[in-house]
C-alpha cells in the first residue's frame, strides 16, 4: 500500500465513529419531550435570589386594561441574616399590594404591613395561600408571553428589576378550524 492510500484509510477509520454518531442527531431528541424545570424570570441581588417570577395566567386567558394581576415568585435568602421584601414597583400598573395571612405555616414570616420577611437560609413562595403580591390597575391588555418590568425592593439586598411574563395556561386549549391558505386562489379561478 502506498502512503497516500494508508493515510486516507486511517483518516476514514478515525473519523467514522464521529460521523456515525452524528447520523441520529436530530431524529429523536431527548429534550423534545422534556419540560423545562425553570420558568419565569430569575435574578439575584445581594444574598436574595428571585426565582420563577411571573404573572399568574388569568382564567379568561388574558388580562384586560384595569385588571389586577397576581405574582408568583420564589424568594430565596442565601445569606446569614434575614431580609425583607419592602416594595414592588414598576411601570404598566397602578400599585402593588403585598399581603400576608400571618398564619406562620411557611418558612417566611410576616413583616409589618406591606412587607414579607425572608429568614436567613430559607425560601418564601409568594402566590401561595400565605403570601400574595397583586399588581393593581394594569395600564394595558396582557396575554400569555407578554411582559412588564417589575422592580423588587429588599431592605438589605437592594433592588432588582425583572421582566415578568404572563404565564402560559396549564390547561389545553380547544383547537379551531384550520385556515385554508388556498381559498383565495380557488375563488379567483372560479370567478
Amino acid at each position: 500500500m502506498n502512503r497516500a492510500l494508508r493515510a486516507a484509510t486511517m483518516g476514514v477509520l478515525f473519523l467514522s465513529p464521529v460521523v456515525l454518531s452524528a447520523c441520529s442527531a436530530g431524529q429523536v431528541t431527548q429534550t423534545a419531550s422534556q419540560e423545562r424545570d425553570k420558568t419565569g424570570a430569575q435574578g439575584q441581588v445581594g444574598e436574595i435570589s428571585v426565582r420563577q417570577a411571573e404573572l399568574v395566567n388569568p382564567r379568561s386567558g388574558s388580562y384586560e386594561r384595569g385588571d389586577d394581576a397576581e405574582l408568583q415568585v420564589a424568594l430565596v435568602n442565601g445569606g446569614t441574616e434575614a431580609d425583607t421584601l419592602v416594595g414592588v414597583d414598576g411601570e404598566g400598573f397602578g400599585s402593588a399590594e403585598i399581603e400576608s395571612s400571618g398564619t406562620g405555616t411557611s418558612t417566611g414570616s410576616r413583616g409589618s404591613d406591606g412587607e414579607i420577611e425572608i429568614p436567613a437560609g430559607t425560601s418564601v413562595f409568594v402566590g401561595s395561600d400565605e403570601f400574595t403580591v397583586t399588581l393593581t390597575d394594569l395600564d394595558e391588555d396582557l396575554t400569555s408571553g407578554q411582559y412588564i418590568e417589575v422592580t423588587f425592593t429588599f431592605e438589605n439586598a437592594g433592588e432588582i428589576t425583572l421582566p415578568l411574563t404572563v404565564a402560559t395556561s396549564s390547561e389545553d386549549g380547544t383547537r379551531g378550524e384550520a385556515f385554508d391558505f388556498h381559498e383565495e386562489e380557488r375563488t379567483a379561478e372560479e370567478g
